[in-house]
């Protein structure tokens, strides 16, 4: 094991913390800031304007997860709906991005399921795309299965996401590609044994590579979801050798990190997607940014003593 993956195992295992979450809730708004666009739709949909003048795609994330009642999770329905009128209201790019576990799917699957349709439906209305994020490994199987399901029942402006570490992922993405699921790849960010996971880094990287080259090969559009500038250089050589158009794939990268970079992408022509969460339920999204490279907490740390 490397350096930044013990990091990594650390942060995951202290964020799960009762007395490292309390503390960070009390005193880390301020520093979690840095990636969560606002506490409010309105401050997110400003953002977004902001960011689409530079040319940067968004898609849009309303933060919570760990739900323990229905009711919460009809909560998060309606303000999805919201952020889905606020969007087209607006007429800013961006797409929409939400958890499973956040609608229920703990809880009642069925339910779940039905919140997220509600949503899909909706955006459909108003020609936007939604993306179901991808949680931890328990939950893989059923966000696919609801992926597919709604595909099924004609509401394919749903795509979900795949995480590279997995070792699954490769058969999941040619089933997923098969039945015309849009992708988002990912490394992954969240603690997985070595049973079902690599441990390396190396391994990940080159299973990343894999499922890109996947799409690329077929034809198929793909969002590639890195701050790893190894891969987006490896990208942009193999799509310029293999006659790939940049409007054919997007990078995507996250609020908060890289903005510059972002702009420099979108201004040489290549499609940028900003991952930008908002809302109040923010401390499982900061501590997976913290956990993914000691570089986000130093960044953190400055900004305490600004």
């Amino acid at each position: 094991m490397d350096g930044n993956e013990f990091y990594r195992k650390v942060i995951l295992t202290i964020s799960g913390n009762k007395i490292v979450k309390w503390l960070s809730i009390k005193y880390g708004r301020r520093l979690a800031g840095r990636f969560i666009a606002g506490d409010t739709l309105d401050e997110a949909l400003d953002e977004i304007e902001r960011l689409n003048e530079k040319g940067i795609l968004v898609t849009l994330d309303h933060l919570g997860e760990g739900i323990r009642t229905l009711d919460e999770a009809a909560g998060y329905r309606e303000e999805y709906l919201r952020l889905v009128e606020g969007i087209s209201k607006r007429g800013v790019e961006s797409h929409i991005s939400l958890k499973p576990t956040q609608m229920g799917m703990v809880l009642d699957r069925e339910q779940a399921y039905e919140n997220i349709k509600q949503v899909v439906r909706r955006a459909k209305e108003h020609r936007n795309f939604v993306r179901l994020d991808m949680e931890d490994s328990p939950y893989t199987q059923a966000t696919i299965d609801m992926a597919l399901r709604l595909h099924k029942e004609g509401l394919t402006n749903v795509g979900t996401v795949l995480q590279a570490y997995l070792f699954r992922t490769e058969e999941d993405a040619k089933h997923l590609i098969k039945a015309g699921v849009h992708l988002r790849l990912v490394k992954g960010a969240y603690k997985e044994p070595a049973n079902i996971a690599f441990q390396q880094k190396r391994e990940v990287v080159n299973n990343y590579k894999k499922l890109i080259k996947l799409h690329f090969d077929q034809g198929v559009y793909v969002a590639i979801a890195s701050h790893d500038d190894h891969i987006i250089d490896w990208v942009k050589v193999f799509a310029e050798q293999s006659c790939i158009d940049k409007q054919d794939y997007e990078f995507q990268m996250l609020y908060g990190l890289r903005m510059n970079d972002q702009a420099a992408l979108a201004q040489d022509g290549y499609r940028i997607r900003c991952y930008m969460p908002y809302g109040t339920m923010w401390y499982p999204y900061f501590t997976r940014r913290l956990a993914e490279k000691p570089a986000n907490l130093m960044m953190v740390l400055k900004n305490m003593f600004k």
